[in-house]
């Protein structure tokens, strides 16, 4: 049922009795019963079966909005549904409230951020339970309390000592505006992730964890994830891990020992390289550049260090550089060439070094152009000219020319591996596989984050704080000015950064960054299978027992950031002994954004809707019903296009049910009304397939069909007493306890039983109600519909036919016209071809 056709169903119902439900009065009722039964606390040692329903937990930056509303309720239903299935259930819910999100908006408002953090987290509290989510609070956590962050340091010092964790310089990503260096993954279209602010070149030295040392297994494990996944966030992880298969080339320098190593895809074209082009911000470019072109080269740094990535990649761009004045050797022909810098050539993928082959990749070509340089056509593609006159590379198959021994070979796999072969051969390259992923840069030049537990020694380096010396807390630093500065004010925090060795206790200083707050929630989930554990992160047997968690519902918007690093933790975590699983999430569900006439809620816009509001004039439940009705779980949701208002009527319709009811309780249902129990049956059977097919849009509509049916049997047909009008009745209260918990709630208790309704477990199902009697057979004539017949379920497509070329309907339409063909889909479909 659309939700139109719903609301035009329930504008009739404006009953005394429809009236009469209280939404705030029952609310108030049963918030206080959930919270002194606990009905959701999960039990290690339950003999049960057991799930792990985990969706992201939340950013403390103000209340709730529309999205955790959303995300929420559809997550319940999954929760829910669980729990009446008989599983032993792990829901639990925490915040993430380190980092630039809430260190932000605290500086925003002029507080500090503990103060204005944990503030928040208990309005946000007091809105989820209100809100009526089936979680654990039992298992609540916070990752900036010291207990949590703890760990995280534990787990940075595990890896460091693994060779995953190591300290760097190199052209970082910079957000003038935050402050702060960005990880590549919160680079967007060249800006920042968080505020939007273009994003700039530093050259820094910065923490790094080693995720490239498992490039090739996160690659592999999508295969696996590939049937649970959203198809478009497996995608976006291949994408961003990038492996491309290639070789590693050697161009020796006069006067230098080390070459020129560049990494390509098409070795195969090596004849036709004609120059080479350096990342003008790497280190490389400035050891090759001469003495008389080095002031050339800083002029042109000062305007490469003003682009973005995403500007310096452009293809539309006019192409710009400066020669080293240095040449290097082709390998494969011993000619001199060229070697250049420019911005078109990133620092931080490959080798920040490029072989450049004009012929064959067009901005090559434009380089080329620009400054004159020779262009060698080495692959004659048929039907293409020379790109030396038409100056539009070719990138197709064809036969190889100029290249030496590949001359007349037109098979592209047989030219890689010749030009390999001779490469390793010579000394001067080797066939190798590179990813497009870069190591996680993790250090934050921001106040409101994990401290890093390094201590800096000028006699022995870096130093570990010592195991036994964790938490190394954040110093409180009240009434220091926290506003971005491009340096950690811990860095001030002179009594803080001031430190003895604690290796030689010399005077030594604390590493004054801290902590992306993505480490934070790269291992969460694992602490709330044991979140009072306090021998390591996690009590390793109990994460054995709930992981991998087994939904694990949020945004699309971190289809590469989180679960990419959260992907790579428990990896590691499983080559330390720690986990059996090497995957953290079993299956993945993105939910859609709230938006309000046709945009994004903005109050500029004046589109904004509020939650709060929402929820004081339509209830909880109509909420919740709401934004699951709306549509596919993955879809945007337009507040302009869908009511709130006509999903409170609805539960009222629902509610007044329960009331209607005159059967007592335990009355068994045979015997009653065999229509409505079919309708009840086929409806939990339904309930049960679309929940676990993410369709919750149609399993509420489905409910909805149930409250109408049951509705027309106490009106107008068995009557209120009918045992299988109870039976419907109960029905409904249970399916509605996934998306309504306090209508049903209610509803349960009216029809006379004890709470809660969200344990009671899964309507069973007579198999016999399943069974139809008869369905409608539509025949067809030249596409249109002649007759419809019942027939049975079972009848074969022999006997459809020949009733259906007996029906009269159907003689009359055929009018004595040879029947050229019949195709029989039985039982539903007949197709006569005349």
């Amino acid at each position: 049922m659309s939700q139109q056709e719903t609301h035009r169903s329930e504008q009739t119902d404006q009953s005394p009795e429809a009236a009469a439900y209280d939404v705030r009065a029952v609310q108030d009722k049963w918030l206080p019963v959930w919270e002194r039964l606990n009905p959701f606390q999960a039990d290690d040692d339950s003999p049960r079966e057991k799930k792990y329903a985990l969706t992201m937990f939340p950013y403390p930056s103000g209340d709730l909005h529309m999205g955790h509303a959303e995300v929420t309720a559809l997550h319940d239903v999954i929760a829910r549904y669980w729990w009446q299935r008989g599983y032993e259930v792990l829901n639990p819910m925490g915040w993430d409230s380190f980092g630039l999100p809430a260190e932000n908006a605290a500086i925003r408002n002029d507080e500090h951020p503990a103060t204005y953090t944990y503030a928040n987290i208990e309005t946000q509290y007091e809105s989820f339970k209100r809100y009526g989510i089936s979680f654990d609070w039992s298992r609540r956590l916070h990752t900036s309390d010291p207990e949590y962050y703890r760990w995280t340091q534990w787990l940075f010092l595990k890896f460091r000592e693994r060779g995953l964790a190591y300290r760097k310089s190199s052209p970082v990503n910079w957000c003038p505006n935050d402050q702060t260096v960005l990880a590549n993954e919160q680079v967007v279209d060249g800006r920042c992730e968080r505020c939007g602010a273009e994003v700039t070149k530093r050259e820094l030295t910065q923490w790094y964890f080693k995720i490239t040392d498992y490039a090739q297994e996160l690659l592999d494990c999508l295969d696996d994830l590939e049937p649970t996944w959203p198809a478009r966030v497996v995608t976006a992880q291949r994408n961003w891990i990038g492996r491309s298969e290639g070789a590693h080339v050697d161009f020796a320098v006069e006067g230098r020992d080390e070459p020129i190593r560049v990494f390509t895809t098409r070795p195969d074209t090596l004849y036709g390289a004609t120059f080479m082009v350096v990342a003008a911000d790497a280190k490389l470019a400035a050891e090759l550049v001469t003495d008389e072109q080095r002031p050339a080269l800083e002029a042109y740094l000062d305007d490469v260090r003003k682009e973005s990535d995403i500007d310096r990649l452009a293809t539309d761009r006019p192409k710009t550089g400066v020669f080293l004045g240095v040449h290097a050797t082709n390998p494969v022909n011993g000619e001199q060439v060229p070697v250049w810098a420019s911005d078109y050539v990133l620092a931080d993928y490959g080798t920040g070094a490029i072989m450049a082959v004009p012929a064959h990749d067009q901005r090559d070509l434009d380089f080329a152009k620009a400054f004159d340089l020779p262009v060698r056509m080495v692959v004659d593609v048929p039907g293409e000219d020379d790109p030396a006159t038409t100056y539009v590379a070719t990138s197709g198959d064809g036969t190889y020319v100029n290249s030496g021994p590949l001359d007349g070979i037109t098979d592209k796999a047989t030219g890689i591996r010749t030009i390999i072969e001779q490469l390793e051969a010579d000394g001067t390259g080797t066939g190798t596989v590179n990813f497009r992923l870069r190591d996680w840069l993790l250090s934050r030049q921001r106040y409101w984050g994990v401290p890093i537990p390094i201590v800096h020694c000028d006699a022995c380096g870096e130093v570990a704080v010592p195991y036994d010396q964790l938490p190394l807390e954040l110093p409180e630093l009240r009434g220091a000015d926290l506003k971005p500065k491009g340096v950690s004010p811990l860095a001030a925090a002179e009594d803080w950064v001031n430190v003895d060795c604690p290796q030689c206790g010399a005077p030594a200083k604390r590493d004054s960054d801290t902590m992306d707050t993505f480490v934070d929630s790269s291992w969460y989930f694992l602490r709330y299978c044991s979140p009072g554990y306090e021998d390591g992160p996690f009590d390793v047997e109990k994460a054995k027992a709930w992981m991998p968690a087994d939904i694990y519902v949020g945004g699309v918007e971190h289809a590469v950031l989180h679960l990419l690093y959260a992907r790579f933790f428990t990896k590691v975590l499983a080559d330390m002994g720690m986990l059996e699983v090497r995957e953290p999430f079993a299956a993945q569900l993105n939910q859609g954004i709230v938006i309000n006439q046709g945009k994004k809620m903005s109050k500029s816009l004046g589109n904004g809707v509020s939650l709060g509001d929402q929820l004081a004039e339509f209830g909880v439940d109509a909420v919740r019903v709401t934004l699951v009705f709306a549509g596919p779980p993955e879809d945007d949701i337009d507040w302009a296009d869908v009511s709130p208002a006509g999903a409170l009527r609805f539960l009222q319709r629902a509610w007044r049910l329960s009331g209607d009811v005159t059967s007592a309780a335990g009355t068994p249902a045979a015997g009653g009304d065999v229509a409505l129990r079919r309708i009840t049956a086929r409806t939990v059977t339904d309930a049960a397939e679309l929940v676990e097919s993410y369709r919750f849009n149609v399993m509420v509509a489905r409910v909805m069909e149930l409250v109408n049916a049951t509705r027309k049997a106490i009106d107008t047909g068995a009557g209120p007493a009918d045992p299988a009008v109870r039976e419907a009745a109960e029905t409904v209260a249970i399916l509605l306890s996934l998306v309504a918990p306090y209508v049903a709630e209610e509803m349960w208790e009216r029809l006379g039983h004890e709470p809660t309704v969200a344990k009671v477990g899964w309507p069973e199902v007579d198999p016999a109600l399943l069974v139809e009697e008869s369905v409608t057979a539509i025949v067809q004539i030249q596409g249109k519909v002649r007759a419809r017949l019942e027939v049975a379920p079972d009848i074969s497509e022999a006997d459809l036919e020949q009733l259906a070329l007996a029906d009269a309907g159907v003689v009359k339409a055929i009018d004595g016209r040879p029947v050229r063909k019949v195709i029989v889909k039985a039982p539903k479909l007949v197709n006569i071809v005349v």
